[in-house]
């Protein structure tokens, strides 16, 4: 059964590289019965609901796997690889997290992008502090909740003020989406930027609010099998089954992007 750890823009021609490799569409890898043993992922926080389930449909395909997730802001997790947490798997939020791993020569195999996210304004149910669009973070009477300026959600947040020409008056900034979401879904903020798969995930505990300059800062989300992965033949079945056509679906459903 999966098991949880604790929670706690790639450049020049590497960036290139990634974003050409996810346009590719993974075909269906092979069934096999040679894998075993635990697999331990590290996922940036905003795939905890689909990686969940395709933890369970990975595990179900091949008895005898765990599955091991670590979710958490994808800048801590890289930081924690490169102090040389034991890890078979990094999927992060941002190709810059991932150009960190492999610049310390964490990784041998190409990061590719397998999903895209974008921000959305979450709001809790009914609205209550009547926010209209990304203008209402630059006032002072709304109770505003934003990601830490150091993990993707709270750098693609960044350059979307920017865009807007919006100087936000957070009240919060947290250390990962997740952690916004939840001062959203207990009401402790009138609103928040989010992704679109955290509001969709929240159910009716949340209203989420689009927004256009959104499309100016859409996260690419690059995943690899690590250099010196416990479990290296798990962990590239792993990553060529969250590549796989076969999953689409759970991604789809979930409010991602495909490349």
């Amino acid at each position: 059964m999966i098991r949880s750890l604790s929670t706690v823009a790639l450049t020049g021609a590497v960036a290139s590289t990634l974003v050409g490799c996810g346009a590719e569409e993974s075909s269906d890898p092979a069934p096999t019965d040679k894998i075993s043993g635990t697999v331990t992922v590290f996922a940036a926080a905003s795939l905890t609901e689909t990686f969940t389930e395709l933890g369970k449909q990975f595990e179900a395909a091949h008895p005898g796997v765990k599955i091991v997730y670590s979710f958490g802001a994808s800048s801590a997790l890289a930081e924690q690889i490169e102090q040389g947490a034991p890890v078979d798997v990094f999927a992060s939020a941002a190709p810059k997290n991932m150009q960190q791993v492999l610049d310390a020569g964490d990784i041998t195999a190409t990061p590719v992008t397998f999903v895209r996210n974008r921000l959305e304004i979450a709001v809790p149910k009914g609205n209550p502090g009547h926010i209209a669009g990304l203008a209402d973070f630059g006032k002072t009477e709304p109770k505003i909740a934003l990601c830490a300026e150091q993990v993707p959600c709270g750098a693609a947040a960044k350059t979307v003020f920017e865009v807007a020409g919006v100087h936000p008056r957070p009240d919060t900034r947290e250390a990962d989406v997740k952690a916004v979401l939840t001062k959203v879904t207990l009401g402790e903020v009138d609103a928040a930027l989010v992704y679109r798969t955290d509001v969709r995930a929240a159910g009716d505990k949340v209203e989420g609010i689009d927004f256009p300059e959104a499309d100016k800062a859409i996260n690419d989300y690059p995943i690899a099998p690590l250099a010196k992965s416990p479990n290296s033949v798990a962990a590239r079945a792993y990553v060529d089954f969250v590549r796989s056509n076969r999953v689409r679906e759970v991604f789809t459903r979930a409010g991602f992007d495909h490349p």
